[in-house]
């Protein structure tokens, strides 16, 4: 039953909001209506957002660490992991780290990343990300 017609007639009714509001009732509402305080949203949506998140920071990350492409999958996916938590300017603060994987330093880059305020913020991921860093060939 859901028609086109219904989706911009709504569309339009409701005005779209990027960010989160109050709306008169009270209740948080973002994008065309959508009741955060009664209805959340589902883990499929949440994986959703977060591909779409992970594309353009993967975009972000080419463009400000082009030689990222030439890395291991595997540190590939630990710097896409750090960037998603603190951002691509808050990974960049990671100097040393950065500079010992471009030379293949790994078990120095791990040791960096967990002598950090991040690491004492995120103990286990820290431990689990430099684990990955650390044992990569």
């Amino acid at each position: 039953m859901t028609t086109r017609h219904l989706i911009e007639t709504i569309k339009r009714q409701e005005g779209y909001r990027q960010f989160p509001y109050t709306s008169t009732a009270g209740k948080l509402i973002v994008g065309y209506g959508r009741n955060l305080d009664d209805k959340g949203i589902s883990e499929r949506e949440a994986i959703y957002l977060m591909s779409i998140d992970l594309q353009e920071l993967q975009e972000n990350l080419i463009k400000a660490l082009p030689e990222i492409e030439d890395y291991p999958v595997r540190v590939q996916e630990v710097l896409m992991n750090m960037g998603f938590q603190m951002g691509v300017a808050g990974l960049l603060k990671f100097k040393k780290t950065l500079k010992y994987i471009d030379n293949g330093n790994y078990e120095q880059a791990a040791d960096e990343m967990l002598d950090s305020r991040w690491a004492k913020q995120k103990p286990e991921r820290a431990k689990e990300l430099s684990d990955i860093i650390r044992t990569t060939k």
